[in-house]
């Protein structure tokens, strides 16, 4: 399939509205609850939901199922190990969200996120040949 410019605008929306649900609608009280844990149930959880929305987004835009499930696989890895930074960093500061410093712990963890996405979607355009 041949990667237009409109395909990757639309793979880069569903990514960010996938992100969107996951982190801030989808999530429930065992996925944060204990995020300082490093094996940590809700974590896992939470890391498989994005992989699941990152499936359905590149399934949506015609990528080939060989082409996903390494990169989904790629992407549980990193969230939960981003989230699991963020969680620590939190619990060993004492950080609340009344802490400007819990704020900028956030906006590190979303920046880290948003850069995966940027990632995955180079892979996606190398396996498009775009690049």
């Amino acid at each position: 399939m041949f990667a237009s410019y409109s395909t990757l605008l639309i793979l880069l929306c569903l990514l960010q509205l996938k992100h969107m649900l996951a982190d801030y609608f989808l999530q429930t009280g065992i996925m944060l609850d204990g995020r300082h844990q490093y094996l940590h149930l809700g974590r896992f959880l939470h890391a498989g939901v994005h992989a699941l929305g990152s499936l359905l987004a590149f399934l949506l835009v015609g990528s080939a199922i060989t082409f996903i499930l390494p990169v989904i696989l790629v992407e549980w890895v990193v969230h939960f190990h981003i989230d699991w930074w963020k969680g620590r960093h939190t619990a060993d500061q004492q950080l609340t969200p009344s802490d400007a410093a819990y704020w900028r712990a956030s906006g590190v963890d979303q920046a880290l996120h948003q850069l995966t996405y940027v990632g995955m979607i180079w892979l996606w355009l190398v396996s498009m040949n775009m690049v």
